[in-house]
């Protein structure tokens, strides 16, 4: 079995940089030249998605390329980073000399949505405390109505294979459920599986995965965890929802008993494996500098990517940054109301 990794989508805020911010080096443009050529070719030896696209990589190598052979000492991250910008891809990044991940493009959905939730105003709908898990990836308690709640907002290292069962037990008995992917970071596949299992009945199909243009051949689903959660199910989602959210929500998605609320999510689905080695997303430049390049496309169940296109949600509730400010989470109210 492949084990995926959804690259990390960290939101950290756009890097603001100049020429003066930088500092050059001496002269090194023979090496900048070939960190572009590397980096140039990479993206056009894996990457799943130009001609979904509709990017001309040859055209983007005509106009980049001399601007490498201009650039001096560090000029070249600003090279990298308009031509990794052109993918509009929010898992593409460069690093930094000090490791700092630096993200050319965010969705536009993101930055419609960030600010349209706030873990404060969804507290404000409990009488008690929410409880924590160990790593803090996961928040869960009961409402009023015997209603469940839990906001899933990690999927890195083993969190959810860990920890998610502990909360769901504490659940198990709820007339219903509300899953708050809102927010959502990127993950490792093993997380999301660990997940969506715990709701299925039978065995679930999975959507199509190709690894550098190859279709993999890919067992079902078939249901894990000493009881399956049945009772209804709503998950939250919004324009900030991105990468493994989107693959868990997709997943989720096509069960009987649960119904996605919200808004389209960012629209992430570049992935990488951990074999073969040339499957990986980060990616070493002659340098020493690193890209990090998607190389697994994954497919929503209608047979398209959801890069750019997004997971949407069966009951769109449009949430706004006025409605948050004025203590109101109508995407968790509307939940609330459906489940009671």
């Amino acid at each position: 079995m492949n084990k995926f990794k959804l690259t990390s989508f960290l939101i950290s805020g756009l890097l603001m940089v100049n020429c003066e911010d930088l500092m050059v080096k001496p002269s090194s443009a023979d090496l900048n030249v070939r960190d572009f050529e590397s980096a140039w070719h990479r993206v056009n030896d894996v990457y799943p998605y130009l001609d979904f696209k509709g990017i001309d990589w040859d055209s983007v190598y005509t106009v980049y390329r001399p601007l490498a052979e201009a650039s001096r000492g560090d000029e070249i991250y600003l090279v990298l980073r308009d031509m990794l910008h052109t993918l509009k891809d929010g898992h593409v990044y460069y690093k930094t000399e000090g490791g700092g991940e630096v993200y050319p493009f965010y969705p536009e959905r993101h930055f419609r949505d960030r600010h349209g939730y706030n873990p404060f105003v969804v507290r404000s709908y409990f009488d008690k405390e929410l409880r924590i898990s160990e790593s803090k990836s996961l928040e869960y308690e009961i409402l009023p109505d015997n209603i469940g709640y839990v906001f899933l907002s990690d999927f890195h290292e083993n969190y959810m294979i860990n920890e998610f069962p502990v909360a769901l037990e504490y659940l198990r008995n709820t007339d219903g459920l509300i899953m708050d992917i809102r927010q959502k970071r990127g993950g490792d596949y093993g997380n999301v599986e660990a997940v969506v299992t715990r709701f299925m009945t039978g065995s679930l199909a999975k959507p199509d995965f190709y690894l550098l243009g190859e279709k993999l051949d890919l067992s079902p689903f078939e249901p894990q965890g000493s009881f399956t959660y049945t009772n209804p199910v709503v998950v939250l989602i919004n324009g900030s929802t991105f990468s493994a959210g989107e693959l868990t929500t997709e997943i989720l998605k096509q069960l009987p008993q649960v119904t996605a609320v919200g808004d389209t999510t960012g629209g992430g689905s570049a992935g990488g494996n951990s074999e073969p080695p040339n499957a990986r997303t980060e990616f070493l430049l002659p340098s020493g500098k690193t890209i990090n390049v998607g190389t697994v496309d994954l497919r929503r169940y209608d047979g398209l990517p959801w890069e750019w296109l997004g997971v949407t949600p069966d009951i769109r509730v449009e949430q706004t940054e006025a409605d948050i400010a004025l203590g109101i989470d109508r995407q968790l109210e509307y939940a609330i109301e459906l489940l009671k």
